[in-house]
């Protein structure tokens, strides 16, 4: 293979650019639903802006495995193949670009996204063979740019945003500045391939990923955002995005959306502009979404907006019920301000949501016990324990490394641990993550008639998901036997079902004596 594409592809001919997600999977987040890149929503629209041809292909979603993916490739015949990964994603990301190079070694390969954006130089110092380009940063701009320089025969070396290996170096070329006019960028949304995308609690649902505004200004210690987007924040006008909701409702029957933005309500004056309008205007899409403690808490007297508005569902992320790791995580956040953030997203009747970060070097069963009594106290709807991800760069790797077990980026999808703590194995870890679940799940299926009926509802079709979909399912099972006579007769019917489904299947695959 040729292994200095960033000094020989000028002059190129290309028209067809496919856009493919990488088919990696863990049961984490896809366990809720079907959910869309919407990254590659807008690169699929600024590329063909700039005149070429796309095919959004998201393998992920449709649990393509690599026959189809290959049939996909032989059919299209893309001049460019181009990949978004995040870090647990990159190891099947390499393997799809070297796929297309397999089948087309002319194809020009091109991978964006965080990890490549953070971690350019161990990409393509290891991968330089299978990936031409890294586009680092935004890519609406970017990504045609080069583009348009290899057709004119031009140095690539002259886009801003790039990095790739030439003559045994890796090439940087200078950052592109981030796109401040967010309204004005075009989404390709007539290309995403609406049936297959659904939100699993919701029956009948079609479900759209949007993104209001781009930017992280938090300094959170284990995350990336805050480095990928330079502590900067943009946002798109209130009218611009909820005229996108009810276009999307409209045109593509879209009736829930799941908020990308790191922080959506930063800006709290055009914050309650979307929600006023969206109270006014009844687009017909529910929103799903992530804040900050602090916003929830400054938002207290407007709540009664959110729900009316739509708001379903808001994820905060508490990470810790200690002062000390919250002050580690640079979360700046009190540990009292979480739980008061909890409960008046409860108080407003939206499902809430939160997550404990776990498996850190100093950690024990101990602290695992304390982080599940403190999860039961704050007493969101959902609480999930997650193994930190020794991202190779967050500000907290150097204080983790000497604990990484495993530098395999497959394993890094926060269900898998792969940080050592200095008195637990791995396997105790994962043991206490599942007991963690177990423990608190019960405990909230217990008391199942303690929530509003549309809570209890939404609380019964977590539990199918969790029972059937997710990588908890297990757990779940088990859990069941653990809560006894005081889970609800619903809970119970579930179980029995599945129970007697397993046996079912286990009855038919043994081979009839002959």
């Amino acid at each position: 293979m040729n292994n200095d594409r960033g000094a020989k592809v000028q002059g190129a001919t290309i028209k067809r650019v496919a856009l493919i997600t990488a088919p990696y999977h863990s049961g984490v987040v896809e366990s809720a639903g079907t959910w869309l890149n919407v990254g590659f929503v807008y690169i699929a629209g600024a590329l063909r802006d700039a005149g070429y041809e796309v095919d959004y292909y998201d393998a992920m979603a449709k649990w393509d495995d690599w026959s189809d993916i290959r049939q996909r490739l032989k059919h299209f015949k893309p001049d460019v193949v181009a990949t978004s990964a995040f870090t647990a994603a990159i190891p099947a990301a390499v393997e799809l670009l070297a796929l297309a190079k397999t089948l087309h070694p002319q194809v020009i390969t091109v991978v964006g996204n965080v990890h490549a954006t953070l971690s350019y130089q161990e990409l393509l110092s290891q991968e330089h063979e299978v990936i031409d380009f890294v586009v680092r940063g935004e890519g609406e701009l970017t990504f045609p740019a080069l583009l348009d320089c290899l057709n004119k025969g031009c140095d690539p070396e002259k886009v801003e945003g790039l990095a790739f290996f030439r003559e045994g170096n890796i090439v940087v070329t200078p950052q592109r500045p981030f796109i401040q006019d967010l309204d004005g960028l075009s989404a390709a949304w007539d290309l995403v391939e609406w049936p297959i995308y659904t939100y699993r609690a919701k029956k009948n649902s079609r479900l759209a990923i949007v993104s209001s505004s781009r930017g992280c200004m938090q300094n959170c210690s284990f995350c990336s955002q805050k480095l990928f987007w330079q502590k900067s924040w943009r946002a798109r006008s209130a009218e611009n995005f909820v005229d996108e909701l009810a276009m999307l409702n409209q045109r593509f029957g879209v009736n829930i959306a799941m908020l990308a933005d790191e922080v959506p309500t930063l800006d709290h004056e055009r914050w309650e502009e979307i929600l006023d309008l969206m109270i006014e205007r009844q687009p017909g899409v529910r929103l799903l979404m992530e804040t900050r403690v602090t916003d929830i808490i400054r938002d207290e007297h407007i709540m009664h907006k959110y729900h009316k508005a739509g708001v379903e569902h808001i994820y905060v992320g508490v990470e810790s019920g200690t002062q000390a790791r919250l002050d580690l995580f640079k979360k700046g956040t009190k540990v009292e301000e979480s739980r008061r953030a909890i409960e008046i997203i409860n108080a407003a009747d939206i499902v809430s949501e939160t997550s404990f970060v776990m498996g850190m070097p100093g950690d024990t069963p101990e602290s695992f016990a304390e982080a599940i009594e403190l999860a039961k106290d704050y007493n969101p709807d959902m609480a999930f324990f997650l193994a930190i991800a020794p991202w190779p760069y967050a500000d907290i790797y150097p204080e983790l490394e000497p604990y990484v077990a495993s530098h395999d980026y497959s394993d890094y999808n926060l269900v898998k641990p792969v940080v050592k703590p200095e008195s637990m194995t791995l396997g105790e870890v994962e043991k206490e993550l599942s007991m963690a679940s177990k423990k608190f799940f019960m405990h909230k299926f217990q008391n199942l008639d303690k929530l509003t009926v549309w809570k209890q509802e939404f609380m019964l079709a977590v539990f199918d998901i969790l029972l059937n979909y997710s990588y908890l399912s297990k757990d779940m099972q088990e859990m069941g036997k653990m809560g006894g006579r005081r889970m609800p007769k619903e809970i119970k019917e579930m179980l029995r079902k599945v129970a007697a489904s397993k046996k079912e299947i286990k009855l038919k695959t043994i081979a009839p004596i002959p």
